[in-house]
């Protein structure tokens, strides 16, 4: 069994919480599945969940990771020379990065977050598309912050084969052996404080 999550912002991947904050349960009523790697409680998008142990695997053990891509807003208009060095690798905390797939991308037709994203007029802003191999964690919003464009908002759009496309927040399908039966459950999604 594969289930195609779009996780909203505030959601924590996993399904309990001792502080009572918003998780997959509020989303997911399925036993039995197990989110296929991780996206932290400020990002949106795509979330795998299956009960196959192989495919979890494939999707997350070093070596075997799928390319994931996320689009990222970032504070400020990186030069050609800063996405450069995305591309060739940065030096983190943890150690280097591998080498990334960037890109400058125009503005995406998303939904609204909730709550919004800062704005400042005196600030722009710039959209990028990010592909990894790696899921350290935060290590998108920590590559971005090290060239000096701290992250504002986060999708994640893809993981390997499988797509966000249509999936609005809460929203999720499921996949089975039969790729034609698809069926998308929704949730209309309570409000998230940021805390």
């Amino acid at each position: 069994m594969l289930i195609l999550l779009n996780k909203p912002f505030g959601v924590l991947t996993q399904f309990t919480d001792a502080q009572g904050r918003p998780t997959l349960a509020d989303f997911i009523k399925t036993k039995g599945v197990y989110a296929a790697g991780r996206l932290d409680r400020e990002s949106e998008g795509l979330v795998i969940l299956t009960d196959d142990g192989k495919l979890q695997q494939q999707i997350t053990r070093p070596g075997k990771k799928s390319w994931k891509t996320y689009w990222v807003q970032v504070e400020g208009i990186p030069s050609d020379q800063s996405i450069e060095q995305l591309k060739q690798g940065v030096v983190l905390k943890d150690g280097p990065t591998l080498p990334a797939k960037v890109r400058k991308i125009a503005e995406p037709t998303l939904w609204p977050r909730n709550p919004p994203v800062r704005f400042r007029a005196r600030i722009p802003t710039q959209w990028l598309e990010i592909a990894l191999q790696e899921g350290r964690n935060r290590q998108v919003r920590r590559m971005t912050a090290s060239i000096g464009h701290p992250t504002l908002r986060l999708v994640r759009t893809s993981i390997g084969k499988w797509r966000l496309k249509h999936l609005q927040p809460g929203e999720w399908v499921m996949l089975d052996n039969q790729p034609a039966k698809l069926q998308v459950q929704r949730k209309k999604h309570k409000h998230v404080r940021k805390s």
